[in-house]
């Protein structure tokens, strides 16, 4: 039996999965996210052999040290720019993460940003709420239209080429797409054209959707002159890591017409928002959650558990982070 440490109340299919294999899972009680100190003494209170951790949780030598026992960091999410993978490698605890069972919940996600911020479904809603809606009007909370006009994904992953297919299959887009390994069989099958540059993406782009991991070489990626070069007309979707949207260029673009609008489920210093963005009718905020179905997060959850079953076993995981 190994000791497995959870540092926030997740859906309970791998918490279940574990204690059903055994082991003893300690959830961290804290109503939200435990601070570096907290982490460091809730680990230092009993020997784990394991910890399932979540993306808020910033992990760095100092954790590793407090925590000499841990074989696996299992991460509940996709990226792991909360974990210092060096160190971990350094100390021989292997990193997990739960790729795959989230693309469909994000790709739809950003594609209904998508849609709600080309259609100004919020705006509209709001509108109505306030009881401002008169009657019909032909100049009331006009749109624009999605098919036929030209996507261009940054990063065709699995989450970007699953929202190049919605667009491409759905609406009948025009796929463009910058990535850092070009996808021939992808140009083929979607009759996508391949950009060797970010800056070729934008400026031809009607939308432009983002799904590249935070990097530092991806760190403020769409800046202000990145954000110069798209058009007027354009509208930004981000569904991937807040840092890579410098924010404050992009309330600029916002307010000043730079680009038409935008659509963002994740902020470069969450949970708190730039100034001002908060204010502005062409742009829809979500608070982080394009993985937040009940399907989704479970099997998250379960996969999770399944990468901590197999470093425990001593076999490989089959999500580890190279």
């Amino acid at each position: 039996m190994a000791r497995i440490f959870v540092t926030r109340k997740i859906p309970d299919a791998g918490p279940n999965l574990l204690k059903a294999n055994g082991h003893e899972v300690v959830v961290s009680e804290k109503d939200g996210v435990l601070t570096k100190m907290e982490l460091i003494a809730a680990l230092g209170a009993a020997p784990y052999e394991a910890v399932l951790c979540l993306l808020t949780d910033k992990i760095d030598d100092q954790v590793f040290i407090a925590a000499p026992q841990v074989k696996i960091l299992a991460n509940y999410a996709v990226g792991v720019d909360n974990i210092d993978l060096a160190a971990a490698k350094g100390r021989g605890v292997l990193v997990t993460n739960t790729p795959g069972v989230l693309t469909d919940a994000v790709a739809e996600h950003t594609f209904a940003l998508m849609i709600a911020v080309a259609k100004r479904i919020a705006e509209a809603d709001r509108y109505t709420r306030a009881g401002e809606y008169q009657g019909w009007a032909p100049l009331l909370l006009l749109g624009v239209n999605l098919t036929g006009k030209t996507l261009g994904i940054v990063g065709l992953g699995r989450i970007g080429s699953r929202v190049a297919h919605f667009g491409g299959r759905g609406f009948g887009m025009k796929i463009i797409y910058y990535d850092v390994a070009r996808n021939e069989p992808f140009e083929k099958e979607y009759g996508a054209v391949y950009c060797s540059k970010v800056d070729d993406v934008l400026w031809q782009a009607d939308f432009v959707s983002i799904h590249v991991p935070l990097l530092d070489s991806t760190r403020r990626l769409i800046n202000k002159e990145r954000l110069a070069l798209m058009k007027p007309t354009a509208i930004l979707v981000n569904t991937s890591r807040g840092p890579v949207v410098d924010e404050m260029a992009l309330v600029a673009a916002l307010k000043n017409g730079t680009i038409r609008a935008a659509g963002l489920d994740v902020f470069e210093n969450e949970p708190k928002l730039a100034p001002g963005l908060a204010a502005l009718d062409n742009v829809i905020l979500t608070p982080h959650t394009a993985s937040a179905t009940e399907e989704t997060r479970q099997a998250m959850s379960r996969l999770a558990a399944e990468n901590i079953l197999a470093a425990l076993e001593g076999k490989p995981p089959p999500n580890l982070v190279k």
